[in-house]
This record gives structure tokens, C-alpha cells and sequence, in this order.
């Protein structure tokens, strides 16, 4: 068998591939990585190192040569019609290269309402799949509490929790739940290439006024709960991707982001790291890298 990871050196796929090397051979697997100045990250390793341009189809049919198992991991680009093309570019290079296992690495704001920019790629790709003539699956991850960590200094100086949301719960899961959630898709067959999906969540879901008082145990800081519009997190963050973070909040008010699923257990066997236990694991740790 060999399994491509795209998407290798980010924040996810260096993680999907350190579990994955637990489940198969590492000469097994193929990174595909874009910016080659990261392939240091795998050095000493039996790893095979491509490089992989999503707008390179010379590098995608070097990459998807003799793959039998292919797990997309988009791209970080809020630019919708990019992130689609990207998406086409690596479906064509999976049917010239015969690639009949496809696992796509998805999120759960693909309801037909959902306000959030990108929403329509993740509603686009499994219906596009569907009809693709591969076997395929695809996991929907909720949000990542990862960025939460180093988020943390900011709210204690703030004193509060700022998210437009409302009354309503959002559902969280972590990096490296994910990563092993996705590995084991990639090495049981029996669970994917029938379009299954899979929602990967902690056990439950959580307010702002229940995530504001974990943060305040945790971090031994009062941080407490106060809201700004959607309009204005969109204007405090407006360099840092506030607008297109802003119409995901504006998708939770709607309770559309609280969705949880024991579907973690269902692929892996084992329960997800909730919310109290990732903070207090990670908070204060430097060599955590998010």
C-alpha cells in the first residue's frame, strides 16, 4: 500500500502522518508538501518526500503515481474560487493517476445556510465526489481548540471571552484527535470508500459562558463572557482574517456549529479529548506549536 498525506507539513498533516507511521510502515507513506524549504520536518525518516504544487499538474502526477490511498487536506486560503479550482486540479490528478481511494478532510459548515465564506467548498466537494467515480469518504472536523492555546493570553488581558455567538454552543475537536481519527480511516478499509462521513467532535459541545469559566480554571484568571457584534470582531481582527471568522460566528448564532457525534469512538475505539483536559494539558506549555 502506499498513502499520500497532502498537505504534510502544516499543522494537521504533520500530525496524520506522526499517527499514521503507528498503523503502517513508514516507507508506506508519500508527503506531498508544497513549500520544499519544510521537508527538513521529515528528515531521518523513512518517508517518501514529494513535492506537491495543487496548481502543478506535473507535481500532482508525480505525486499520485502508485497511490493507493489519497488524503486531501485543502489548503489554508479563505479565496473561495481558488480553493474550489485546487480542489478540481487534485480530483483530475486522482482519476488520471487511477486513485480509487479518496479521503477528503472537511468541515462541518456545509449546510445550505451557513453564512460562513467558505461553506459552499465544503458542500461542493463530497456531492462532487459523489459522482467522481472513486471510492471515497470524508471526515467533517468541527472547530479546531488548538487555536485556543495561544488565544488565551489575549483574553486574560481582555478579561473576557468576545465571540459573537450568542446563547449558542459550539462543537470542538482537537488537532490531534483528528490526525488520528483521519490515520485510522486511511488503514480500515472497511470504513471508508463508500462516501461515508464521519463528524469528528469532543463529547459535547460548549457555550461561551461554560468555555469562559474552563478558561478561567485553567489559567487562574477571571475571564468571563461578553459578546461584540458580528461587525465588530470582523473590524478588530480585520488582519487576521476577522471578516471571513466573523460570518462563522454569524453561522453559530444561527445553531448551526454545535453538531457533536461519537463518531471518533466509532473510527478509533477510544473518547476524545474534551474541553477541560486539552486546556489543561497544553495551556502554558511553549513547545506546543499551533
Amino acid at each position: 500500500m502506499k498513502y499520500l498525506i497532502t498537505g504534510a507539513s502544516g499543522h494537521l498533516g504533520q500530525k496524520v502522518v506522526t499517527h499514521l507511521r503507528k498503523y503502517v510502515d513508514e516507507t508506506e507513506v508519500r508527503v506531498g508538501i508544497h513549500n520544499m524549504k519544510k521537508a527538513s520536518l521529515f528528515e531521518n525518516t523513512g518517508l517518501e518526500i514529494s513535492h506537491l504544487d495543487y496548481f502543478d499538474s506535473s507535481t500532482i502526477d508525480q505525486s499520485f503515481q502508485n497511490v493507493d490511498v489519497l488524503v486531501y487536506i485543502p489548503s489554508i486560503t479563505y479565496d473561495l474560487t481558488r480553493r474550489v479550482q485546487e480542489f478540481e486540479n487534485v480530483l483530475a490528478g486522482a482519476q488520471r493517476n487511477h486513485i480509487e481511494n479518496f479521503i477528503f478532510v472537511s468541515f462541518f459548515a456545509d449546510q445550505v445556510n451557513n453564512t460562513f465564506q467558505m461553506s459552499p467548498f465544503y458542500a461542493y466537494v463530497p456531492r462532487r465526489l459523489a459522482g467522481s467515480g472513486l471510492a471515497y469518504a470524508y471526515v467533517r472536523n468541527t472547530i479546531y481548540a488548538d487555536p485556543l492555546i495561544p488565544y488565551l493570553p489575549e483574553l486574560i488581558e481582555r478579561g473576557h471571552v468576545i465571540y459573537p455567538v450568542g446563547d449558542q454552543p459550539l462543537s470542538f475537536i482537537s488537532r490531534d484527535d483528528s490526525a488520528e481519527a483521519i490515520a485510522r480511516l486511511a488503514t480500515e478499509p472497511a470504513l471508508r470508500g463508500h462516501g461515508q462521513s464521519y463528524l469528528l467532535s469532543m463529547p459535547q459541545n460548549y457555550n461561551m459562558v461554560e468555555l469562559a469559566q474552563l478558561m478561567t480554571e485553567v489559567t487562574g484568571h477571571s475571564i468571563s463572557y461578553r459578546p461584540v457584534t458580528v461587525e465588530q470582531f470582523g473590524r478588530i481582527y480585520q488582519n487576521d482574517g476577522g471578516a471571513e471568522l466573523a460570518s462563522m460566528y454569524e453561522a453559530v448564532q444561527r445553531g448551526l456549529m454545535k453538531e457533536t457525534s461519537n463518531d471518533f469512538h466509532r473510527l478509533t475505539g477510544m473518547t476524545p479529548t474534551d474541553m477541560a483536559k486539552f486546556l489543561h494539558d497544553h495551556y502554558g506549555k511553549e513547545k506546543i506549536i499551533y
